[in-house]
Protein backbone atom coordinates (compact mmCIF):
# COMPACT_ATOMS: atom_id res chain seq x y z
CA UNK A 1 0.00 0.00 0.00
CA UNK A 2 1.69 3.08 -1.40
CA UNK A 3 -0.16 5.71 0.66
CA UNK A 4 1.19 8.84 -1.39
CA UNK A 5 -0.13 7.44 -4.76
CA UNK A 6 -3.50 6.63 -2.96
CA UNK A 7 -3.86 10.15 -1.73
CA UNK A 8 -2.92 11.53 -5.42
CA UNK A 9 -5.07 9.67 -7.22
CA UNK A 10 -7.54 10.70 -4.84
CA UNK A 11 -6.26 14.37 -5.75
CA UNK A 12 -7.00 13.75 -9.55
CA UNK A 13 -10.24 12.02 -8.77
CA UNK A 14 -11.61 15.04 -6.86
CA UNK A 15 -10.25 17.88 -9.77
CA UNK A 16 -11.70 15.96 -12.46
CA UNK A 17 -14.44 15.71 -10.57
CA UNK A 18 -15.19 19.36 -10.01
CA UNK A 19 -13.96 20.09 -13.55
CA UNK A 20 -16.81 17.61 -14.62
CA UNK A 21 -19.30 19.70 -12.80
CA UNK A 22 -18.23 22.59 -13.86
CA UNK A 23 -16.96 24.19 -10.90
CA UNK A 24 -13.15 24.55 -12.33
CA UNK A 25 -12.94 24.84 -16.10
CA UNK A 26 -11.45 21.80 -17.92
CA UNK A 27 -7.65 22.23 -18.76
CA UNK A 28 -4.55 19.60 -17.69
CA UNK A 29 -3.91 18.99 -14.80
CA UNK A 30 -0.36 18.90 -13.35
CA UNK A 31 1.31 16.00 -11.47
CA UNK A 32 0.25 15.90 -7.56
CA UNK A 33 3.43 15.87 -5.28
CA UNK A 34 3.43 14.84 -1.80
CA UNK A 35 6.08 16.19 1.02
CA UNK A 36 5.85 15.09 4.71
CA UNK A 37 5.15 18.67 6.19
CA UNK A 38 8.04 20.00 8.85
CA UNK A 39 5.58 19.87 11.82
CA UNK A 40 3.31 17.00 12.27
CA UNK A 41 0.47 19.84 13.06
CA UNK A 42 0.41 20.31 9.44
CA UNK A 43 -0.96 16.96 8.72
CA UNK A 44 0.73 13.32 7.54
CA UNK A 45 1.10 14.55 3.78
CA UNK A 46 0.82 18.09 2.42
CA UNK A 47 0.95 19.11 -1.73
CA UNK A 48 1.35 22.32 -3.47
CA UNK A 49 -1.18 21.10 -6.19
CA UNK A 50 -3.66 24.01 -6.36
CA UNK A 51 -0.91 26.50 -6.49
CA UNK A 52 0.55 24.22 -9.44
CA UNK A 53 -2.70 24.03 -11.20
CA UNK A 54 -3.67 27.78 -11.02
CA UNK A 55 -1.90 28.52 -14.48
CA UNK A 56 -3.65 25.97 -16.25
CA UNK A 57 -7.19 26.24 -14.54
CA UNK A 58 -6.96 29.68 -14.56
CA UNK A 59 -7.66 30.27 -10.58
CA UNK A 60 -7.18 31.04 -7.78
CA UNK A 61 -5.25 28.17 -5.82
CA UNK A 62 -7.53 28.32 -2.86
CA UNK A 63 -10.48 28.20 -4.57
CA UNK A 64 -8.90 24.79 -6.64
CA UNK A 65 -7.97 23.82 -2.85
CA UNK A 66 -11.71 23.95 -2.09
CA UNK A 67 -13.51 22.36 -4.72
CA UNK A 68 -10.51 19.51 -4.60
CA UNK A 69 -11.08 19.02 -0.50
CA UNK A 70 -14.60 18.83 -1.40
CA UNK A 71 -14.93 15.86 -3.33
CA UNK A 72 -12.09 14.35 -1.72
CA UNK A 73 -12.46 10.40 -0.80
CA UNK A 74 -9.93 8.40 0.33
CA UNK A 75 -10.70 5.37 3.05
CA UNK A 76 -7.64 6.11 5.19
CA UNK A 77 -8.20 10.14 4.91
CA UNK A 78 -9.26 11.61 8.10
CA UNK A 79 -9.69 15.24 6.96
CA UNK A 80 -8.06 17.59 4.53
CA UNK A 81 -7.07 21.75 4.83
CA UNK A 82 -6.54 24.56 2.82
CA UNK A 83 -2.69 26.13 4.60
CA UNK A 84 -1.46 29.41 3.02
CA UNK A 85 -1.88 30.42 -0.77
CA UNK A 86 -3.53 27.09 -1.29
CA UNK A 87 -1.37 23.77 0.31
CA UNK A 88 -3.65 21.06 0.98
CA UNK A 89 -2.74 19.04 4.46
CA UNK A 90 -3.72 15.96 4.99
CA UNK A 91 -4.72 14.36 8.25
CA UNK A 92 -4.89 10.24 8.01
CA UNK A 93 -6.60 8.28 9.80
CA UNK A 94 -4.54 5.96 12.49
CA UNK A 95 -5.70 2.79 11.16
CA UNK A 96 -3.67 3.59 7.86
CA UNK A 97 -0.08 3.24 10.30
CA UNK A 98 -1.60 -0.44 11.43
CA UNK A 99 -2.32 -1.40 7.62
CA UNK A 100 0.86 -0.31 6.75
CA UNK A 101 3.19 -2.14 8.84
CA UNK A 102 0.84 -5.42 8.52
CA UNK A 103 0.95 -4.99 4.90
CA UNK A 104 5.21 -4.99 5.75
CA UNK A 105 4.90 -8.25 7.85
CA UNK A 106 3.38 -9.86 5.16
CA UNK A 107 6.01 -8.93 2.32
CA UNK A 108 8.57 -9.86 4.28
CA UNK A 109 12.35 -9.84 3.43
CA UNK A 110 11.29 -8.85 -0.08
CA UNK A 111 10.02 -5.45 1.02
CA UNK A 112 11.46 -2.40 0.15
CA UNK A 113 12.45 -3.81 -3.43
CA UNK A 114 10.11 -2.01 -6.71
CA UNK A 115 9.27 -3.04 -9.83
CA UNK A 116 10.35 0.51 -11.16
CA UNK A 117 13.32 -0.71 -12.93
CA UNK A 118 10.67 -2.97 -15.42
CA UNK A 119 13.73 -5.42 -16.04
CA UNK A 120 15.95 -2.80 -17.59
CA UNK A 121 18.87 -4.09 -19.08
CA UNK A 122 21.65 -1.99 -16.95
CA UNK A 123 25.40 -2.16 -17.36
CA UNK A 124 27.76 -1.05 -14.19
CA UNK A 125 31.40 -0.36 -15.10
CA UNK A 126 33.74 0.32 -11.92
CA UNK A 127 37.02 0.18 -10.90
CA UNK A 128 38.49 -0.74 -14.16
CA UNK A 129 42.07 0.56 -12.26
CA UNK A 130 44.86 -0.72 -14.42
CA UNK A 131 46.12 -3.85 -13.37
CA UNK A 132 49.60 -2.92 -12.45
CA UNK A 133 49.59 -2.28 -8.77
CA UNK A 134 47.39 -2.83 -5.19
CA UNK A 135 44.02 -0.68 -5.24
CA UNK A 136 44.32 2.76 -3.42
CA UNK A 137 41.63 4.16 -1.38
CA UNK A 138 40.12 5.98 -4.15
CA UNK A 139 39.42 2.60 -5.86
CA UNK A 140 38.11 1.90 -2.70
CA UNK A 141 35.35 4.52 -3.05
CA UNK A 142 34.76 3.84 -6.91
CA UNK A 143 34.49 -0.21 -5.67
CA UNK A 144 32.14 0.36 -2.36
CA UNK A 145 29.83 2.72 -4.69
CA UNK A 146 29.68 0.59 -7.72
CA UNK A 147 28.44 -2.87 -5.79
CA UNK A 148 26.28 -0.44 -3.82
CA UNK A 149 24.48 0.95 -6.60
CA UNK A 150 24.26 -2.43 -8.81
CA UNK A 151 22.63 -4.05 -5.40
CA UNK A 152 20.01 -0.98 -5.28
CA UNK A 153 19.27 -1.06 -8.93
CA UNK A 154 18.67 -4.80 -8.40
CA UNK A 155 16.41 -3.93 -6.01
CA UNK A 156 14.82 -1.49 -7.88
CA UNK A 157 13.78 -3.89 -10.58
CA UNK A 158 16.86 -3.34 -13.08
CA UNK A 159 18.52 -6.47 -14.48
CA UNK A 160 22.37 -5.34 -13.28
CA UNK A 161 25.44 -6.06 -14.92
CA UNK A 162 28.45 -5.64 -12.95
CA UNK A 163 31.53 -5.59 -15.16
CA UNK A 164 35.30 -4.63 -14.89
CA UNK A 165 37.20 -3.41 -17.91
CA UNK A 166 40.94 -4.69 -17.77
CA UNK A 167 43.40 -2.17 -19.17
CA UNK A 168 45.53 -5.02 -20.17
CA UNK A 169 46.57 -3.25 -23.45
CA UNK A 170 49.13 -0.23 -24.12
CA UNK A 171 52.11 1.50 -22.66
CA UNK A 172 50.91 0.80 -18.79
CA UNK A 173 51.18 -2.69 -19.44
CA UNK A 174 54.50 -2.35 -21.50
CA UNK A 175 55.72 -0.48 -18.45
CA UNK A 176 54.58 -3.06 -16.48
CA UNK A 177 56.63 -5.72 -17.96
CA UNK A 178 59.59 -3.40 -18.48
CA UNK A 179 59.96 -2.64 -14.28
CA UNK A 180 59.48 -6.25 -13.35
CA UNK A 181 62.38 -6.83 -16.02
CA UNK A 182 64.93 -4.42 -14.63
CA UNK A 183 63.96 -5.80 -10.83
CA UNK A 184 64.81 -9.32 -12.27
CA UNK A 185 67.60 -8.75 -13.35
CA UNK A 186 68.60 -6.39 -10.25
CA UNK A 187 68.09 -9.09 -8.22
CA UNK A 188 70.55 -11.34 -9.99
CA UNK A 189 72.98 -9.05 -10.17
CA UNK A 190 72.88 -7.71 -13.59
CA UNK A 191 73.51 -3.95 -14.48
CA UNK A 192 70.17 -2.48 -15.15
CA UNK A 193 68.66 1.30 -15.89
CA UNK A 194 65.44 1.54 -14.24
CA UNK A 195 62.40 2.41 -16.77
CA UNK A 196 61.70 6.02 -16.94
CA UNK A 197 57.71 5.45 -16.55
CA UNK A 198 58.60 2.06 -14.60
CA UNK A 199 56.28 0.90 -11.44
CA UNK A 200 58.51 1.34 -8.20
CA UNK A 201 56.43 -0.64 -5.99
CA UNK A 202 57.38 -2.95 -3.77
CA UNK A 203 54.89 -5.02 -5.20
CA UNK A 204 57.46 -5.27 -8.56
CA UNK A 205 60.20 -6.24 -6.40
CA UNK A 206 57.69 -9.36 -4.87
CA UNK A 207 57.08 -10.09 -8.69
CA UNK A 208 60.18 -10.45 -9.78
CA UNK A 209 61.67 -12.76 -6.70
CA UNK A 210 58.47 -14.85 -7.79
CA UNK A 211 59.76 -15.53 -11.12
CA UNK A 212 62.93 -16.40 -10.11
CA UNK A 213 61.47 -18.60 -7.20
CA UNK A 214 60.25 -20.47 -9.59
CA UNK A 215 62.34 -20.51 -12.80
CA UNK A 216 65.57 -19.15 -11.35
CA UNK A 217 67.62 -17.39 -14.03
CA UNK A 218 66.60 -19.10 -17.09
CA UNK A 219 64.80 -15.91 -18.54
CA UNK A 220 68.44 -14.30 -18.94
CA UNK A 221 69.53 -16.87 -22.06
CA UNK A 222 66.10 -14.82 -23.67
CA UNK A 223 65.96 -12.17 -26.00
CA UNK A 224 64.69 -8.68 -23.89
CA UNK A 225 61.79 -8.20 -26.49
CA UNK A 226 61.25 -12.24 -25.65
CA UNK A 227 61.53 -12.02 -22.16
CA UNK A 228 59.25 -9.03 -21.35
CA UNK A 229 56.50 -10.43 -23.33
CA UNK A 230 56.17 -13.38 -21.28
CA UNK A 231 57.18 -10.74 -18.08
CA UNK A 232 53.82 -9.54 -19.03
CA UNK A 233 51.69 -11.96 -19.16
CA UNK A 234 52.92 -13.59 -15.76
CA UNK A 235 52.68 -9.48 -14.16
CA UNK A 236 49.25 -9.48 -15.41
CA UNK A 237 48.04 -12.67 -14.28
CA UNK A 238 49.91 -11.62 -10.88
CA UNK A 239 48.16 -8.93 -10.84
CA UNK A 240 44.68 -9.54 -11.34
CA UNK A 241 44.45 -12.56 -9.25
CA UNK A 242 45.18 -10.04 -6.32
CA UNK A 243 42.83 -7.20 -7.73
CA UNK A 244 40.03 -10.39 -7.77
CA UNK A 245 41.33 -11.14 -3.96
CA UNK A 246 41.20 -7.27 -2.81
CA UNK A 247 37.89 -6.80 -4.12
CA UNK A 248 36.36 -9.90 -2.58
CA UNK A 249 37.72 -9.39 0.25
CA UNK A 250 35.84 -5.91 0.56
CA UNK A 251 32.65 -7.93 -0.74
CA UNK A 252 32.81 -6.83 -4.18
CA UNK A 253 32.84 -9.06 -7.45
CA UNK A 254 32.33 -9.07 -10.75
CA UNK A 255 30.10 -10.63 -13.57
CA UNK A 256 32.45 -9.70 -16.15
CA UNK A 257 35.85 -8.99 -16.41
CA UNK A 258 36.55 -7.82 -19.94
CA UNK A 259 39.92 -7.42 -21.39
CA UNK A 260 40.78 -4.39 -23.61
CA UNK A 261 43.41 -6.65 -24.99
CA UNK A 262 40.31 -8.74 -26.80
CA UNK A 263 39.13 -5.44 -28.34
CA UNK A 264 42.17 -5.89 -30.49
CA UNK A 265 42.31 -9.76 -31.08
CA UNK A 266 38.38 -9.70 -32.40
CA UNK A 267 39.12 -6.54 -34.64
CA UNK A 268 36.82 -4.80 -33.11
CA UNK A 269 39.01 -1.34 -32.50
CA UNK A 270 39.37 -1.81 -36.57
CA UNK A 271 35.59 -2.49 -37.11
CA UNK A 272 34.59 0.59 -35.17
CA UNK A 273 37.00 3.01 -36.64
CA UNK A 274 35.61 1.67 -40.34
CA UNK A 275 31.54 1.89 -38.60
CA UNK A 276 32.74 5.60 -38.26
CA UNK A 277 34.62 6.53 -41.45
CA UNK A 278 31.23 4.92 -43.18
CA UNK A 279 29.10 6.92 -41.39
CA UNK A 280 31.06 10.04 -42.35
CA UNK A 281 32.15 10.88 -38.69
CA UNK A 282 35.68 10.27 -38.93
CA UNK A 283 38.79 11.49 -41.40
CA UNK A 284 42.06 11.41 -41.70
CA UNK A 285 44.47 14.47 -41.07
CA UNK A 286 48.49 14.70 -40.94
CA UNK A 287 48.69 11.20 -41.24
CA UNK A 288 46.29 10.41 -38.17
CA UNK A 289 42.43 9.13 -38.16
CA UNK A 290 40.21 11.54 -36.34
CA UNK A 291 36.98 11.55 -35.17
CA UNK A 292 34.74 14.15 -35.97
CA UNK A 293 33.36 14.94 -32.35
CA UNK A 294 33.28 18.38 -32.80
CA UNK A 295 29.67 17.79 -34.41
CA UNK A 296 28.29 15.82 -31.25
CA UNK A 297 28.76 18.92 -28.72
CA UNK A 298 33.18 18.11 -27.87
CA UNK A 299 35.23 21.06 -27.83
CA UNK A 300 37.47 19.50 -30.53
CA UNK A 301 38.21 16.75 -32.97
CA UNK A 302 39.88 13.87 -31.33
CA UNK A 303 43.12 11.49 -32.32
CA UNK A 304 41.41 7.90 -32.70
CA UNK A 305 44.79 6.34 -34.64
CA UNK A 306 47.76 8.47 -34.15
CA UNK A 307 49.82 9.36 -37.31
CA UNK A 308 52.38 6.30 -36.69
CA UNK A 309 49.68 4.02 -36.97
CA UNK A 310 49.03 3.29 -33.13
CA UNK A 311 46.06 3.39 -31.82
CA UNK A 312 45.12 6.03 -28.69
CA UNK A 313 42.92 4.70 -25.60
CA UNK A 314 40.43 7.05 -26.85
CA UNK A 315 40.09 4.01 -29.80
CA UNK A 316 39.91 1.58 -27.42
CA UNK A 317 37.40 3.22 -25.82
CA UNK A 318 35.29 3.77 -28.79
CA UNK A 319 35.00 0.07 -29.53
CA UNK A 320 34.43 -1.12 -26.04
CA UNK A 321 31.04 0.98 -25.47
CA UNK A 322 30.30 -0.15 -29.06
CA UNK A 323 30.20 -3.44 -27.82
CA UNK A 324 28.28 -2.65 -24.64
CA UNK A 325 25.53 -1.63 -26.78
CA UNK A 326 25.84 -4.29 -29.36
CA UNK A 327 25.29 -6.63 -25.81
CA UNK A 328 22.12 -5.44 -25.59
CA UNK A 329 22.34 -2.88 -22.48
CA UNK A 330 19.99 0.15 -22.80
CA UNK A 331 21.63 1.77 -20.14
CA UNK A 332 25.34 1.77 -19.64
CA UNK A 333 26.75 3.39 -16.43
CA UNK A 334 30.15 4.22 -16.10
CA UNK A 335 31.72 5.57 -12.73
CA UNK A 336 34.90 7.20 -13.33
CA UNK A 337 37.61 8.92 -11.66
CA UNK A 338 37.70 13.03 -11.05
CA UNK A 339 40.20 13.40 -13.04
CA UNK A 340 38.45 11.75 -16.42
CA UNK A 341 35.72 14.66 -16.02
CA UNK A 342 37.34 16.30 -19.64
CA UNK A 343 36.78 12.61 -20.87
CA UNK A 344 33.42 12.71 -20.53
CA UNK A 345 32.20 14.60 -23.80
CA UNK A 346 34.28 13.59 -25.96
CA UNK A 347 32.99 9.82 -25.15
CA UNK A 348 29.32 10.88 -25.21
CA UNK A 349 30.21 12.52 -28.46
CA UNK A 350 32.10 9.27 -29.79
CA UNK A 351 28.63 6.71 -28.34
CA UNK A 352 26.59 9.61 -30.63
CA UNK A 353 29.18 9.87 -33.48
CA UNK A 354 28.08 5.40 -33.51
CA UNK A 355 24.88 5.85 -33.97
CA UNK A 356 23.64 5.55 -30.31
CA UNK A 357 21.43 7.75 -27.89
CA UNK A 358 24.45 9.23 -25.82
CA UNK A 359 22.02 9.81 -22.64
CA UNK A 360 22.34 5.68 -22.76
CA UNK A 361 25.84 6.21 -21.27
CA UNK A 362 25.87 7.76 -18.11
CA UNK A 363 29.14 8.85 -16.21
CA UNK A 364 29.60 9.32 -12.44
CA UNK A 365 32.44 10.78 -11.58
CA UNK A 366 33.81 10.22 -8.03
CA UNK A 367 35.77 12.86 -5.91
CA UNK A 368 38.50 12.15 -3.61
CA UNK A 369 39.06 10.95 -0.18
CA UNK A 370 41.02 12.07 2.32
CA UNK A 371 41.65 9.97 5.00
CA UNK A 372 42.19 11.53 8.60
CA UNK A 373 43.66 10.40 11.66
CA UNK A 374 44.00 12.48 14.92
CA UNK A 375 42.92 15.44 12.95
CA UNK A 376 45.80 15.13 10.79
CA UNK A 377 46.12 14.58 7.20
CA UNK A 378 47.57 10.97 6.38
CA UNK A 379 48.86 11.00 2.70
CA UNK A 380 50.94 7.90 3.19
CA UNK A 381 51.27 4.17 4.53
CA UNK A 382 53.31 4.14 7.62
CA UNK A 383 54.46 0.44 6.48
CA UNK A 384 55.38 1.44 2.57
CA UNK A 385 55.78 5.03 2.56
CA UNK A 386 53.78 4.88 -0.69
CA UNK A 387 50.11 5.98 -0.71
CA UNK A 388 47.78 3.47 1.85
CA UNK A 389 45.75 0.66 0.02
CA UNK A 390 42.79 -0.41 0.20
CA UNK A 391 44.17 -3.68 2.12
CA UNK A 392 45.59 -1.47 4.19
CA UNK A 393 42.81 0.77 4.99
CA UNK A 394 40.06 -2.75 5.96
CA UNK A 395 42.72 -3.66 7.96
CA UNK A 396 42.54 -0.78 10.13
CA UNK A 397 39.04 0.21 10.05
CA UNK A 398 37.34 -3.66 8.95
CA UNK A 399 35.37 -3.76 5.58
CA UNK A 400 31.80 -2.62 7.16
CA UNK A 401 33.43 0.77 8.42
CA UNK A 402 35.13 1.47 4.59
CA UNK A 403 32.19 0.57 2.89
CA UNK A 404 29.78 2.47 5.14
CA UNK A 405 32.24 5.49 5.04
CA UNK A 406 32.89 5.42 1.54
CA UNK A 407 28.86 5.34 0.30
CA UNK A 408 27.28 7.46 2.82
CA UNK A 409 28.28 10.68 1.25
CA UNK A 410 27.28 11.97 -2.76
CA UNK A 411 29.82 10.55 -5.06
CA UNK A 412 29.96 13.85 -6.49
CA UNK A 413 31.49 15.31 -2.55
CA UNK A 414 35.13 15.00 -1.76
CA UNK A 415 34.99 12.90 1.19
CA UNK A 416 37.30 13.56 4.57
CA UNK A 417 37.35 9.65 5.48
CA UNK A 418 38.24 9.73 10.21
CA UNK A 419 39.99 7.10 10.95
CA UNK A 420 39.07 7.39 14.16
CA UNK A 421 35.81 7.60 14.10
CA UNK A 422 35.68 4.84 11.85
CA UNK A 423 36.94 2.29 14.45
CA UNK A 424 34.98 4.18 17.22
CA UNK A 425 32.07 2.03 19.31
CA UNK A 426 30.56 4.76 19.71
CA UNK A 427 26.74 6.36 18.33
CA UNK A 428 29.04 8.79 16.51
CA UNK A 429 29.93 6.47 14.58
CA UNK A 430 26.94 5.73 12.09
CA UNK A 431 27.96 2.49 10.87
CA UNK A 432 28.41 0.97 14.16
CA UNK A 433 24.87 3.05 15.11
CA UNK A 434 23.04 1.92 12.66
CA UNK A 435 24.45 -1.78 13.23
CA UNK A 436 24.01 -1.67 16.97
CA UNK A 437 20.59 -1.12 15.84
CA UNK A 438 20.12 -4.16 14.65
CA UNK A 439 22.27 -6.27 17.14
CA UNK A 440 19.71 -4.43 19.96
CA UNK A 441 16.64 -6.08 17.77
CA UNK A 442 18.55 -9.67 17.79
CA UNK A 443 18.98 -9.60 21.48
CA UNK A 444 15.22 -8.85 21.89
CA UNK A 445 14.40 -11.88 20.08
CA UNK A 446 16.93 -13.60 21.72
CA UNK A 447 15.52 -12.74 25.25
CA UNK A 448 11.98 -13.44 23.88
CA UNK A 449 13.05 -17.33 23.34
CA UNK A 450 14.67 -17.43 26.29
CA UNK A 451 11.90 -15.78 28.24
CA UNK A 452 9.47 -18.62 26.78
CA UNK A 453 8.01 -15.97 24.10
CA UNK A 454 7.09 -17.42 20.73
CA UNK A 455 6.80 -15.18 18.43
CA UNK A 456 4.80 -15.73 14.77
CA UNK A 457 5.51 -12.92 12.08
CA UNK A 458 2.65 -13.71 9.99
CA UNK A 459 0.33 -13.92 12.92
CA UNK A 460 -2.02 -11.34 13.22
CA UNK A 461 -1.35 -8.75 16.31
CA UNK A 462 -3.45 -6.29 17.71
CA UNK A 463 -1.52 -3.70 15.80
CA UNK A 464 -4.17 -0.87 17.08
CA UNK A 465 -1.99 -0.95 20.51
CA UNK A 466 0.86 0.65 19.26
CA UNK A 467 -0.37 4.44 20.13
CA UNK A 468 2.78 6.01 20.88
CA UNK A 469 4.60 8.83 18.68
CA UNK A 470 7.82 6.61 19.05
CA UNK A 471 5.94 3.57 18.11
CA UNK A 472 3.77 5.66 15.04
CA UNK A 473 7.02 7.47 14.00
CA UNK A 474 8.70 4.38 13.40
CA UNK A 475 6.10 2.91 11.50
CA UNK A 476 5.84 5.55 9.65
CA UNK A 477 9.39 5.29 8.17
CA UNK A 478 9.20 2.04 7.86
CA UNK A 479 6.31 2.47 5.35
CA UNK A 480 9.03 5.75 3.52
CA UNK A 481 11.64 2.89 2.34
CA UNK A 482 9.90 1.18 -1.22
CA UNK A 483 10.27 5.07 -2.54
CA UNK A 484 13.37 5.76 -0.89
CA UNK A 485 14.39 2.79 -2.70
CA UNK A 486 12.90 3.50 -6.06
CA UNK A 487 13.97 7.04 -5.48
CA UNK A 488 17.40 6.39 -4.55
CA UNK A 489 18.05 3.92 -8.02
CA UNK A 490 16.39 6.90 -10.10
CA UNK A 491 19.21 9.36 -8.95
CA UNK A 492 22.07 6.46 -8.39
CA UNK A 493 22.19 7.83 -5.27
CA UNK A 494 23.38 4.63 -2.71
CA UNK A 495 24.10 7.23 -0.13
CA UNK A 496 21.00 7.94 0.13
CA UNK A 497 20.56 4.74 1.63
CA UNK A 498 22.98 4.82 3.83
CA UNK A 499 20.81 8.41 5.15
CA UNK A 500 17.74 6.71 5.23
CA UNK A 501 19.49 3.54 7.30
CA UNK A 502 20.95 5.86 9.76
CA UNK A 503 17.22 8.10 10.67
CA UNK A 504 15.84 4.79 10.84
CA UNK A 505 17.93 3.07 13.77
CA UNK A 506 18.01 6.71 15.20
CA UNK A 507 14.05 6.24 14.88
CA UNK A 508 14.63 2.48 16.30
CA UNK A 509 16.53 3.81 19.17
CA UNK A 510 14.59 6.42 20.59
CA UNK A 511 11.45 3.40 20.39
CA UNK A 512 13.92 0.85 22.57
CA UNK A 513 14.27 3.49 25.54
CA UNK A 514 10.86 4.86 25.18
CA UNK A 515 8.36 1.81 25.04
CA UNK A 516 9.50 -1.67 26.84
CA UNK A 517 8.66 -4.89 24.70
CA UNK A 518 9.01 -7.68 26.94
CA UNK A 519 7.29 -7.23 30.60
CA UNK A 520 4.06 -5.51 29.35
CA UNK A 521 0.82 -6.70 28.80
CA UNK A 522 0.76 -10.03 26.27
CA UNK A 523 -0.79 -8.24 23.47
CA UNK A 524 0.85 -5.26 23.85
CA UNK A 525 4.09 -7.35 23.71
CA UNK A 526 3.32 -8.90 20.52
CA UNK A 527 2.19 -5.57 18.67
CA UNK A 528 5.87 -4.47 19.87
CA UNK A 529 7.26 -7.37 18.60
CA UNK A 530 5.74 -7.04 14.92
CA UNK A 531 7.01 -3.37 14.79
CA UNK A 532 10.54 -4.56 16.10
CA UNK A 533 10.39 -7.28 13.23
CA UNK A 534 9.44 -4.91 10.61
CA UNK A 535 12.54 -2.74 11.49
CA UNK A 536 14.71 -5.33 11.57
CA UNK A 537 13.78 -6.59 8.32
CA UNK A 538 14.37 -3.18 6.76
CA UNK A 539 17.69 -2.70 8.37
CA UNK A 540 18.65 -5.51 6.95
CA UNK A 541 17.64 -4.47 4.03
CA UNK A 542 19.22 -1.80 4.04
CA UNK A 543 22.77 -2.65 4.92
CA UNK A 544 22.69 -5.45 2.40
CA UNK A 545 22.42 -3.10 -0.33
CA UNK A 546 25.35 -0.86 1.17
CA UNK A 547 27.11 -4.34 1.34
CA UNK A 548 27.29 -4.20 5.13
CA UNK A 549 27.18 -7.27 7.39
CA UNK A 550 23.96 -6.85 9.76
CA UNK A 551 25.18 -8.19 12.95
CA UNK A 552 23.75 -10.27 15.68
CA UNK A 553 25.80 -9.54 18.49
CA UNK A 554 27.98 -6.74 19.49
Amino acid sequence: MDIKELLAAAVVRAAAAAMDEGILPKAELPEVLLETPPEKSFGDYATNFAMQAARSLKANPRKIAEAVIARLEMPWLDRAQIAGPGFINFYLKQEWLYALLQEILDQGEVYGNTTAGQRQKVQVEFVSANPTGPLHVGHGRGAAFGSALANLMQAAGYDVQKEFYINDAGNQIDNLAASVEARYLELLGQAVTFPEDGYHGKDIVETAQRIIDNAGSRYLMMSPADRREVFKQIALDEKLLALREDLESFGVTFDEWFSERSLFEDDAVAAACRQLREKGHAYDKDGAFWLRSTDFGDDKDRVIIRDNGIPTYFASDIAYHDNKFRRGFETVINIWGADHHGYIPRMKAAVAALGYDPARLEVLVLQMVSLYQGGELVKMSKRTGQGVTLTELIEEVGRDAARYFFIMRSLDSQLDFDLDLAKSHSNDNPVYYVQYAHARIASIFRQMAEAGIVFDSGAKAELCRLSTPFEQDLIRKLGDYPEEVFAAARDRAPHRIARFAHELAGLFHSFYNGCRVLGVEPELTMARLALVAATQRVLKHALSILGVDAPEKM
